[in-house]
């Protein structure tokens, strides 16, 4: 809602650019957290999923004008971190709307090579693909590296994309200025309480899905669960 390329993407879209949307995709992939308690799910709640699945759910049902949700499919699994964790490290997830546009959500902490973060819009009149760090890269060959690429970049050597005005490509500051100018009260929030609602319910509805194979139809309201992963490592 404040990366500039994802704001672009949807003030075209409003404008009729792309005709009826009928499917966006947008993914977030790295090789792992920096700080220690995602690893851990009894304070996390879950792995990648809960980590930046909300982003990408948010993303598609904001992009799409906020639709009822008909249904939640996801597949996960531990691949390469099972070392440390017992959350997922990679995960999949397909959001079915009422208007018949589907939104399909992928995280990974389970790619090498840095940070990959980007949205596809796809309508039957036109599509866009909007890549955060490739249109603002300087590919680069090192034989000896560098101090700093890009966020998750472990290693600068050999092939890399070096990223310039990082965190204004992100949203960050323009994300701040708006929080700051709600607080003063010279604007509304343009994320609610209830946003955070929505993507909690597709949260648990994906690891229910996870665990049991199948499509979770919404409205989906799971009583006395202590952790969103529980719906998908108690099915197993």
């Amino acid at each position: 809602m404040f990366t500039p390329k994802y704001v672009k993407a949807k003030e075209m879209a409003d404008q009729g650019a792309f005709g009826r949307i009928y499917l966006v995709k947008q993914a977030e992939k790295h090789f792992g957290p920096h700080a220690d308690w995602f690893w851990d799910v009894d304070r996390s709640g879950g792995g990648v999923f809960m980590d930046m699945g909300c982003h990408g759910a948010l993303f598609c049902w904001w992009f799409l004008g906020r639709p009822p949700i008909r249904s939640v499919f996801c597949q996960m699994g531990t691949y390469v971190h099972a070392d440390k964790t017992q959350g997922e490290d990679d995960s999949i997830c397909i959001i079915e709307f009422d208007n018949n546009s589907v939104g399909v959500v992928e995280n990974s902490w389970a790619r090498r090579g840095g940070m990959h973060d980007r949205a596809e819009i796809y309508g039957e009149g036109g599509l866009t693909y909007a890549d955060l760090h490739m249109g603002n890269a300087l590919p680069t060959y090192s034989e000896y590296g560098y101090g700093y690429a890009v966020e998750k970049a472990p290693s600068t050597k050999g092939w890399t994309y070096p990223v310039y005005e990082e965190l204004w490509n992100y949203g960050f500051p323009q994300e701040m200025r708006h929080f700051a100018r709600c607080v003063r009260g010279l604007e509304q929030p343009i994320v609610t309480g209830n946003d955070g609602r929505v993507v909690m319910e597709i949260l648990y509805a994906g690891y229910h899905s996870a665990g049991t194979g199948a499509k979770v139809p919404l409205p989906f309201r799971p009583k006395g669960v202590r952790r969103p992963i529980d719906l998908w490592r108690g099915n197993r």
